[in-house]
């Protein structure tokens, strides 16, 4: 795709999300990119690299990090994140005045992929699993590949508010989801989380403050709510224990094991497209392996938003339980876990 197609569609999602701020800067970026300027010492040598066209968030993230530490302080009045505001004039001048002094250090951390941990995912997953626990009552061992850093493994301690004034969660809760989705009625089933496990390749630990500096650098920086519900979800990760391992998901879904008086679950989001064909027929097989064990009290289940190819560009929740094996479609999202609409479920194998 190249540098450059690859900043300008990362702008039009920055822009359909709700960050006018890197919209804004990722378009004065493509201009200077193609001018030679700054962008070009920092962006150039990956033109052609196979990851040429996913570069932006990297580069977005690793700034944010330098504001957030304090090391790039004639940033910091434009970034709403660290109190300052926005201005695209000046802002950009800023920015790139990073550029052209950081270079160098910049280059060097562009193929670090995104942790991005997402906060409101956990809609996907919170209003999944009170489905799947009204048809399978039993308590959740929740296991989930593509982690970060846990904090969705963490989602029965969210508040979810709707737009009919009615909540789902903790009332007190540091995480606050507003307009969390709509469509048909979810069941006010007895969520009972008697596990939680993640895997990454290269998990984030949450508790220290290197951990939560990075997950803050991958939230947009004028999106003051994502902010907040990701600050809120790493004071909750402080209470409320997770085991994160650092393993691959073909390795981690291997070793799955189903355990009796439970239902085990393996819970994805937006992390499938990071996994090679292979690696992703190995996950398919392993877990219907598993499930070819599966019995009435040793249930499994797969929970996932993603955007299969079959389905082209939309993301869905899809839930697939065993014994049986059967994958029904609940509902559908965008990639942040925003306009999280709830369908009639309906079979799709």
């Amino acid at each position: 795709m190249g540098v450059v197609a690859g900043l300008q569609r990362q702008a039009v999602e920055c822009e359909e999300l709700g960050s006018p701020m890197y919209a804004e800067l990722l378009r004065r970026m493509v201009d200077d990119y193609e001018l030679g300027g700054a962008s070009t010492g920092v962006l150039g040598s990956y033109e052609g690299h196979e990851w040429d066209e996913a570069i932006a968030l990297p580069l977005l993230g690793a700034v944010h990090r330098l504001v957030l530490s304090g090391e790039a302080p004639e940033l910091a009045g434009f970034y709403p994140s660290v109190g300052g505001e926005w201005d695209p004039v000046l802002g950009w001048e800023a920015f790139e005045q990073v550029l052209q002094s950081r270079a160098a250090e910049l280059r060097a951390v562009l193929l670090q992929p995104p942790q991005t941990n997402e906060v409101r995912r956990s809609v996907a997953l919170y209003g999944g699993l009170l489905q799947l626990v009204e048809q399978i009552p039993l308590p959740v061992r929740l296991c989930e590949i593509g982690s970060s850093a846990g904090l969705n493994l963490r989602a029965d301690h969210f508040r979810f508010n709707l737009a009919d004034g009615t909540s789902y969660g903790p009332e007190g809760s540091p995480v606050v989801i507003e307009n969390a989705w709509s469509g048909q009625e979810v069941p006010r089933a007895t969520l009972r989380i008697a596990e939680r496990v993640g895997s990454d390749l290269s998990p984030v630990n949450p508790l220290t403050e290197e951990g939560a500096r990075t997950l803050t650098s991958y939230v947009w920086a004028d999106q003051l709510e994502r902010l907040a519900r990701l600050r809120g979800a790493l004071a909750i990760a402080r209470e409320v224990p997770a085991d994160l391992r650092r393993e691959d998901a073909v390795s981690f879904v291997r070793g799955l094991e189903l355990s009796e008086g439970h239902v085990t679950v393996l819970w994805h989001s937006i992390m499938w497209h990071y996994l090679t064909p292979a690696d992703q027929a190995a996950v398919d097989a392993a877990l219907a392996e598993l499930g070819a064990t599966a019995g009435e009290s040793t249930p499994l289940a797969r929970l996932r938003l993603e955007s299969p190819s079959e389905w082209g560009d939309e993301f869905l929740v899809e839930l697939q339980t065993w014994p049986g094996g059967v994958r029904r479609v609940l509902g559908r999202a965008d990639p942040h876990g925003q306009g999280m609409v709830w369908d009639l479920p309906f079979e799709v194998s």
